[in-house]
């Protein structure tokens, strides 16, 4: 039998030279996008989250004049996460969803702010990334809660 022959009969290496391109297959199609999708989860819900805490913080500290709320706002603000600033922090009254004032002091009350999140993906950059911000992978979450 020649050499040839030989090669061809034993098959032990054919899976050990294809393992490359297999896991090189793998990693491109399926690790490394569903790392992408993993990692914009997890800023997902801490940014989520972060609102969530945001709110709970400040729900059982009212302000004392719902009219002239800007000393309590900047304490307020202080309890927020800095990795999500809060931003459009406003006291709404009514159910009209508008701000509060000296006119406007109907109930229910409100808190409404929102937070901004980036996402940055490797791969799925097209799927993750369409809003048609300056930067589209930043994303606004808005948030509100009762507290009166």
């Amino acid at each position: 039998m020649s050499h040839k022959d030989s090669f061809i009969a034993d098959q032990r290496g054919a899976a050990a030279f294809e393992m490359p391109f297999v896991y090189f297959f793998m990693m491109l199609s399926l690790l490394f996008p569903l790392a992408d999708i993993g990692i914009a989860g997890f800023h997902y819900i801490s940014a989520w989250e972060a609102l969530r805490a945001f709110g709970q913080s400040i729900q059982y500290d009212p302000p004392p004049d719902v009219t002239n709320a800007s000393s309590w706002e900047a304490t307020a603000l202080a309890k927020a996460d800095p990795n999500f600033p809060i931003a459009n922090f406003q006291l709404v009254c009514g159910d009209t969803q508008t701000v509060c004032s000296a006119t406007n002091t109907v109930s229910p009350k409100y808190y409404s702010f929102t937070t901004t999140v980036t996402l940055a993906p490797l791969l799925l950059k097209p799927v993750l990334c369409t809003s048609g911000n300056a930067n589209p992978c930043t994303y606004t979450l808005p948030y509100s809660e009762r507290f009166q």
